[in-house]
C-alpha cells in the first residue's frame, strides 16, 4: 500500500479526494490518501501546492517525491528542507487553458478590439481589418506552456519568435536564445507574450531597457509571472507610449494592492491570476503517473532543475 498525503491546502481537498483515487485506479495502483498524518516517516509521496499545509520536509524521510501542483517552483526550490525529488505540475487542462488566454487577448489587441468595445457610438469609417500573417508575436519562454502558446498562434497564421535561456526548437517557430537573441526577440515584438518561470535570472527582465527595444505602440501580455516585469519601467513605457496596452494576470503582490497604479490607468488590463488553473481531472492523471513511475524506478516527469530554478 502506497501513502499519500495531499498536503495542497483544504480548499482543493474536495475536488482531488474524488480525482486523484480514481487516476490512481486507472493506473492499478493502491493508494492510501490523507489530508493529515501523524506519522511523516510513513508517507511516500507528498501531493503539494505553496499554499498548502506543509513548509517543513525534514520529518518526511522516507518520502520519495514531492509532487507540486502548480506549474511554477519558486516558492519551494529555495526550500532548505526539501530533499526529496522535487517534479512541477506539466498537464493538459493547464495547457490548453493557457492557450485559450493568450490566444483570446493576443486577437483582442491585434483586431483593436477594446476600441469597439468601449465605443458604443462608432463612426462608420471603412476599417480594414489587420491579418495575422501582418503581425510579429514574440514569446518569451519556450517551455511547455509557452511553446504551445507560440505554436497556437503560429497556427493562426502569426509571425511567431519565440526566445528562451537555452537553445529550443519548436516547429513552426523561429527560436532564438541568450541576451543577444533576447534583444533580436524584442526588437520585432509588436505583441509580446511572457512566459518564464521565475528564478534570479529572470527577475525585472522586462525593464526600462528591454521595454525600451520594443515597437512604439506594442502590446504587453504578462500570464507567466508578476516579477518578470519591472512595475515603474512598465508604467513609465506605457506614459510615454511605448507600450500601447499592458494586459496583466499576474503581480509582485497577489491580490494587487488596492492603490496600485495599474488599476486606475487607462492602458492596464487587470485580469485576476485567471490565464489558467490546475484542473484536478487532468492533473490527478500526471500524479498518478508520477507515483506510478516512483514506484517502478523509472524517472519521474517534469523533475525540477534545482539549479535552474525550474
Amino acid at each position: 500500500m502506497i501513502d499519500v498525503l495531499f498536503s495542497a491546502g483544504g480548499a482543493r481537498w474536495p475536488a482531488y479526494a474524488e480525482a486523484l483515487p480514481a487516476a490512481f485506479a486507472a493506473k492499478g495502483l493502491k493508494v492510501r490518501l490523507h489530508r493529515d498524518h501523524d506519522r511523516p516517516e510513513a508517507v511516500d509521496y507528498l501531493v503539494h501546492a505553496p499554499n498548502g499545509s506543509v513548509e517543513d520536509f525534514s520529518p518526511f524521510v522516507n518520502a520519495k517525491a514531492v509532487l507540486n501542483l502548480w506549474a511554477g517552483v519558486e516558492k519551494l526550490v529555495g526550500n532548505p528542507t526539501l530533499t526529496q525529488p522535487l517534479t512541477r505540475m506539466v498537464d493538459a487542462g493547464l495547457q490548453e487553458g493557457m492557450v485559450e488566454w493568450v490566444t483570446g487577448h493576443v486577437l483582442r489587441h491585434h483586431l483593436g478590439m477594446d476600441r469597439w468595445i468601449t465605443d458604443q457610438r462608432p463612426l462608420w469609417e471603412p476599417v480594414i481589418p489587420p491579418l495575422a500573417r501582418n503581425r510579429r508575436v514574440t514569446v518569451l519562454g519556450l517551455g511547455a506552456l509557452g511553446a504551445a502558446c507560440a505554436q497556437a498562434l503560429a497556427a493562426l497564421n502569426f509571425r511567431v519568435t519565440g526566445w528562451s535561456r537555452r537553445p529550443k526548437e519548436v516547429p513552426g517557430v523561429a527560436c532564438l536564445s541568450g541576451a543577444d537573441g533576447l534583444e533580436a526577440a524584442l526588437v520585432q515584438a509588436e505583441i509580446c507574450v511572457l512566459l518564464l518561470p521565475q528564478t534570479p535570472a529572470t527577475e525585472a527582465l522586462l525593464n526600462a531597457d528591454t521595454l525600451a527595444l520594443m515597437p512604439r505602440g506594442a502590446f504587453l501580455l504578462n500570464p507567466g509571472r508578476g516579477p518578470l516585469v519591472d512595475d515603474d519601467a512598465l508604467l513609465a513605457a506605457l506614459d510615454s507610449g511605448r507600450i500601447a496596452h499592458a494586459t496583466l494576470d499576474v503581480f509582485r503582490v497577489e491580490p494587487l494592492p488596492a492603490d496600485h497604479p495599474f488599476w486606475a490607468h487607462p492602458r492596464v488590463t487587470v485580469t485576476p491570476h485567471i490565464a489558467s488553473e490546475t484542473r484536478p481531472e487532468t492533473a490527478s492523471e500526471v500524479i498518478a503517473e508520477n507515483i506510478r513511475r516512483g514506484e517502478a524506478g523509472e524517472p519521474f516527469l517534469y523533475l525540477v532543475d534545482r539549479n535552474a530554478g525550474y
